[in-house]
């Protein structure tokens, strides 16, 4: 019979990843398992949630009277273990199909095994089992083996728990795996480790809201470390190999974190201190290997020298600073920081960006054209990532992240985006922050996400510091507006007038627009036009802000069909980096990507298909039939983002799923207009009843001239 295994799972308001956590342990294909699972407190949802989900003979579910803690719980687990062996897991967390069966057959006569972890980035990789029959073990010594302070993904013999008194301190509530780890230190030459990847760890993608103990404010982090590194200095220091360990430890955590520490002004004293205080444990040798600024920096700490610490600390964040700065991107963001930012601000500099630099469009264009038009007292300032873009009027025109860039952001007093602004920018006092958005959400965003797969694996965490220098943010309608504060955790004044980009729209001389626009793209008199504009896919990116997309619309049958009638308008979304070739398609399909002001392609279109773009919300202003090209629905929905509407019964078009469907309805367009009337009604209703044509006046009004709007 196989040995039993005990596996141990705290859990603290996890519901998010509970689930996926415990469908990963259920489903091992070794049998023989133990499932402890604490509850460490969790509120009553939390609760609810993993109480509805142990319905397994083999779990063992315990309650704590009250929130104590990871190491508590863990302590609760081991006391009632009865497996031959024991595993830890955190409750965010997964494990490969086969995860404790490789880690139980090689484990043999060793006190523990381990393996490798994998960072969780995508859902497919949910999917993912560790087949390999081509396993290797490699042996390493404990102080290695535990480099990462870690004790997870170690299977553990209770016999080696039982012997040597492994538990956990629970006086913080971090760095306690520390303390389980100190008798393999103590008691074990070396410790064995697959040669393959058995574990999934989860990086919590809510630093905000729903942090891990990992992504805590650094000086609560620091408390933690301190203590738990004194104590143990205190009561297994003297053991030379302990406090190697244990100055390695430190080494590693000062050089990592010490300079992030510094420049946390208002805590120096405080977290010196601390710092100090574990400082003077430190052995003089480990000192003495380190190179020489560090050395100079660790002795004067370990002295309790704070004033030289000081000095000598900022000399060399200075000499960092500099060094960072060599390379011509980094000198201009240099020169920003300490001469641009000392700069008198102007009050009557504007500063505009849309779709970072790519295009002059939105609501940011709209604003500036009505500035030109009504002939108000401002410098406006646009951003592109080509210097030679020529616009209407008089503005200076910068190049994206040029040093002209950087100066006028830091002197123009107003900024007008409809993206997220560049982490590194810095919002004066003084300065006004027009955030207009983009679009009406369809998908989930932020913080309204379970997970995150896109290529940041930091995006809630810099979105959140981002859009704190937001003073306005536009809405286009109520339904927004409520996401906007849910998803955004933006509390400060919204705007609800409806999208100035829109405007166009409601223009009395929109078709004399059409049909210039026509013109300038050399669309055939006579013909009408399917504007075909999807999203991207959040899984599918060769780097951060560069994604792929395959096209899916079968363009050779929908010329065969359409083409006498129609031609397609390909507008793909600005995030996509693949280029579209239609050449094989001339005269039928036109690459309409890099056209700038899309809204001006809605007033061109005579059908539009998309799929989860935002777009429909906004063209539904002109009431014209809406197509959508759903092929992944299910994915999407479930998987990617997940909705804010019921998509299906809600959306003000057909939801089809192959290229034959979408032409079956184009061809029957008037029968579709007549089955969605009443849905189309409701929708207009609700998410385009605001607009009238003056979303710009009123935004320039309340933002620029500080004018009260009725």
């Amino acid at each position: 019979m196989e040995p039993k295994v005990s596996i141990i799972i705290p859990y603290y308001n996890c519901k998010e990843f509970i689930g996926d956590c415990l469908n990963s342990v259920i489903n091992q294909s070794y049998n023989n398992l133990e499932i402890i699972i604490i509850n460490d407190g969790s509120s009553h949802h939390d609760t609810a949630e993993i109480e509805s989900l142990i319905n397994d003979s083999r779990i063992v579910y315990l309650k704590n009277d009250q929130t104590r803690g990871v190491a508590f719980s863990r302590n609760l687990g081991l006391e009632r273990a009865t497996g031959d062996y024991v595993y830890f897991l955190d409750c965010d967390d997964l494990l490969f199909g086969n995860a404790i069966t490789y880690l139980a057959e090689h484990i043999g006569r060793h006190p523990a095994i381990g393996a490798y972890s994998k960072k969780l980035v995508r859902p497919s990789d949910f999917l993912q089992t560790s087949n390999s029959t081509d396993i290797t073990v490699t042996r390493d010594n404990p102080e290695h083996f535990f480099k990462d302070m870690s004790i997870l993904n170690v299977l553990i013999h209770k016999d080696f728990i039982r012997e040597y008194n492994l538990n956990f301190s629970n006086k913080t509530l971090g760095y306690t795996d520390l303390t389980g780890i100190i008798p393999f230190v103590l008691y074990v030459k070396d410790l064995p480790r697959l040669n393959i990847e058995t574990y999934f760890k989860r990086e919590r993608n809510d630093p905000i809201t729903n942090p891990g103990i990992s992504q805590r404010e650094l000086s609560a982090d620091l408390r933690d470390f301190t203590e738990v590194m004194i104590g143990l200095y205190k009561t297994q220091g003297e053991t030379g190999r302990v406090r190697e360990y244990l100055d390695k430890v430190f080494l590693h955590y000062y050089r990592r974190n010490v300079m992030n520490l510094y420049q946390q002004k208002e805590d120096f004293d405080s977290n010196y201190m601390l710092l100090s205080n574990a400082a003077a444990h430190l052995n003089v040798k480990a000192i003495s290997s380190q190179p020489m600024h560090t050395k100079r920096e660790l002795k004067l700490l370990k002295a309790g020298n704070k004033r030289s610490f000081s000095k000598v600390l900022r000399l060399h964040a200075e000499v960092l600073e500099l060094k960072n700065a060599l390379g011509v991107t980094r000198i201009k963001k240099y020169i920003y920081k300490k001469i641009l930012l000392k700069l008198p601000l102007k009050n009557n500099y504007i500063v505009f960006e849309s779709f970072l630099g790519k295009n002059y469009s939105d609501s940011p264009r709209n604003i500036y054209e009505y500035i030109i038009e009504n002939n108000l007292d401002f410098k406006c300032i646009w951003v592109f990532t080509d210097k030679r873009r020529k616009i209407p009027g008089n503005a200076k025109v910068v190049k994206r992240f040029s040093l002209a860039y950087y100066y006028y952001f830091a002197v123009s007093k107003y900024w007008i985006n409809n993206m997220r602004q560049p982490l590194h920018l810095v919002k004066r006092d003084g300065n006004v922050f027009l955030e207009t958005w983009h679009g009406t959400p369809l998908k989930k965003l932020v913080f309204d996400m379970k997970d995150i797969y896109s290529a940041n694996p930091r995006y809630k965490s810099d979105f959140y510091h981002q859009s704190r220098a937001w003073d306005y943010l536009l809405s286009p309608n109520k339904y927004s507006s409520e996401v906007f504060k849910s998803a955004f955790k933006f509390d400060k004044e919204m705007l609800e007038y409806g999208y100035p980009r829109n405007d166009i729209l409601y223009a009395p001389d929109k078709e004399v627009i059409s049909n210039r626009v026509k013109g300038s793209i050399g669309i055939p008199h006579g013909k009408k036009v399917i504007l075909y504009a999807p999203t991207w896919r959040d899984d599918e990116f060769y780097e951060p802000g560069k994604y792929k997309f395959n096209l899916r619309l079968d363009l050779k049958k929908m010329k065969e069909k359409l083409g006498d009638e129609y031609i397609i308008a390909l507008r793909m979304h600005y995030f996509i980096a693949d280029n579209l070739n239609v050449e094989e398609f001339e005269g039928f399909a036109y690459n309409v990507s890099k056209y700038d002001d899309i809204a001006e392609l809605y007033l061109i279109s005579d059908i539009l298909i998309t799929d989860y773009s935002s777009v429909f919300f906004d063209y539904a202003n002109l009431q014209r039939p809406i197509l959508f090209y759903t092929y992944d629905l299910d994915k999407y929905r479930d998987q990617l983002r997940g909705f804010y509407i019921d998509f299906e019964n809600e959306a003000p078009g057909p939801l089809l799923r192959t290229s034959d469907e979408v032409i079956d309805n184009i061809i029957n367009i008037d029968q579709v207009i007549k089955d969605k009337a009443l849905a189309y009604a409701a929708f207009y209703e609700k998410f385009c009843s605001w607009h009238d044509g003056k979303a710009t006046e009123k935004v320039v009004k309340r933002v620029l001239l500080d004018e009260k709007v009725l």
